[in-house]
């Protein structure tokens, strides 16, 4: 039974989730959002609610395909035949890794027209709202927030993590799959790669991969796209750059270039930093207390994330989320270009490109490569550097302080009705448990899912779903969690 505090927490954010969508839309209606100033409310209304479809799908496909990877693919071929095509090719050589790479820039770009079509212009008013009440939910933008954080993300992930197999059984994952594919594919994220290989050679790491060496052709396309994203992503800095300066973005009015500047570069850095911090904490959370690094602060982040029942790092996880959101949304209003009345388009570009560069798509590239898989990279390199960091920390703190506000608890009420009416089942329904699998010869072979330095696959924690039996003896003896650790290293 659900204890008051919970749904207490659930009420008020479900409460404060509809005044939040209730109140984007009439903004839409009226003509109130950047895009439907700009063109028509149907317009907006199609393009936001699309976006937000699509960013449920690229969500939960991210967990239900790095979850089902040491699966035996067999158990399932009969019942979830569409899962079993996605994760087939998922599961070939480095293929989840590129998905993955795909996936992120995918997040980006959607956050990015969601914001465009229901962020809110300057000086929106609808239904004499008073101007504390827009300042939060229209200025700061807590409206987009809650409606991008709860319906398009939390939920779907929440849904995705157990019912893995239900989620991604239908043509609009496969979809959603190849299309991160082909962003790969395109080398526009190609400069990644030149990241991964600098971090692997400075870490002393090897780049273990699932495929066999490149060919000579298949070497030059592969340069050739890196020199390409490298020429994209200079180009992209250098217009983000020259509209902070002269005061051409989307930007509340009356704040200097230079503090738009600042901003800008400490946004880059807190979604950096929280992207890296998952990695870094999933690392070790596999890792003996000893083998976490010995300074103060190390000591510090990792009490503080494992005490307990280990509850704190799914909160970590919730209040990241709400955070990274957040942030995403303020890249978007000071990297969107907004040339003024009258006067000429950017480097003289045409209208259409001008367009292109209205959308904020380019700080969405931005920060893509910049604030989110270069700081992954180097996390899955070096975990402990990141916990001996005394920001992180403090970042741990305050997303665990947004996770216990219960402000996105509406997630859990949105994801159980989207399972209700979806009619989704937990994985053990079709496969069984992890132990019932071994036990019959099927079990989970974990070589599927690349590890380490150069890899950005967000590991789940193995002890969390061990046995009762082997938890109990991994607690009292550390050297049998020390052996299964270095047996499945033999293993892979």
């Amino acid at each position: 039974m659900t204890d008051p505090c919970t749904a207490f927490k659930g009420f008020y954010s479900v409460c404060l989730l509809i005044f939040s969508i209730v109140s984007i839309m009439g903004l839409i209606a009226y003509e109130q959002t950047n895009l439907s100033s700009a063109t028509k409310p149907v317009v907006a209304y199609l393009a936001i609610w699309g976006g937000m479809l699509w960013l449920t799908m690229v969500e939960g496909s991210q967990g239900s395909l790095v979850g089902l990877a040491p699966v035996n693919r067999e158990l399932y071929k009969d019942s979830h035949p569409i899962t079993y095509k996605c994760t087939a090719v998922a599961n070939k050589g480095d293929n989840l890794d590129r998905y993955l790479m795909g996936r992120q820039f995918m997040v980006c770009m959607i956050v990015f027209l969601i914001n465009i079509s229901g962020g809110p212009i300057g000086g929106a008013e609808i239904w004499g709202y008073p101007d504390w009440l827009k300042t939060l939910f229209f200025t700061v933008g807590l409206s987009m927030i809650f409606f991008t954080c709860m319906v398009g993300q939390l939920n779907s992930q929440v849904n995705a993590s157990l019912c893995m197999l239900d989620y991604i059984n239908n043509y609009f994952a496969i979809f959603t799959f190849w299309t991160a594919m082909a962003i790969e594919f395109s080398g526009l994220l190609h400069s990644s790669y030149l990241v991964q290989m600098m971090v692997c050679a400075l870490s002393g790491q090897e780049m273990i991969s699932k495929e066999e060496p490149r060919s000579a052709g298949a070497n030059v396309f592969f340069w050739a796209r890196c020199l390409m994203s490298l020429a994209v992503l200079g180009y992209c800095c250098t217009v983000t750059l020259v509209c902070i300066f002269t005061d051409r973005t989307t930007m509340w009015e009356g704040v200097p270039p230079i503090i738009t500047f600042v901003i800008f570069i400490l946004l880059l850095c807190t979604v950096g930093m929280l992207e890296g911090m998952q990695i870094a904490f999933f690392a070790v959370a596999k890792l003996q207390a000893s083998e976490r690094g010995d300074s103060k602060f190390a000591k510090m982040t990792c009490d503080l994330l494992f005490k307990g029942a280990g509850n704190n790092l799914p909160g970590f996880m919730i209040g990241r989320q709400l955070s990274v959101v957040s942030c995403m949304f303020f890249v978007a209003r000071v990297t969107s270009v907004s040339i003024p009345e009258g006067e000429p388009n950017l480097f003289g570009v045409s209208d259409g490109v001008q367009g292109l560069f209205n959308t904020g798509l380019l700080g969405a590239l931005m920060l893509t490569i910049i604030g989110s898989i270069t700081w992954q990279l180097v996390a899955s390199a070096y975990p402990i550097a990141f916990l001996n960091n005394p920001i992180t920390y403090v970042f741990l703190k305050i997303t665990l302080f947004f996770e216990a506000t219960g402000i996105c608890s509406g997630a859990w009420v949105l994801a159980a009705i989207h399972k209700k009416l979806a009619g989704f089942q937990r994985d053990e329904v079709y496969i069984g448990t992890a132990e019932e699998r071994a036990q019959k010869a099927m079990g989970d072979d974990s070589a599927h899912l690349a590890r380490g330095a150069g890899h950005i696959v967000k590991l789940p924690n193995f002890v969390d779903n061990a046995p009762k039996s082997l938890k109990k003896l991994l607690e009292n003896d550390p050297t049998v969690a020390k052996y299964i650790d270095e047996a499945v290293a033999d293993k892979a």
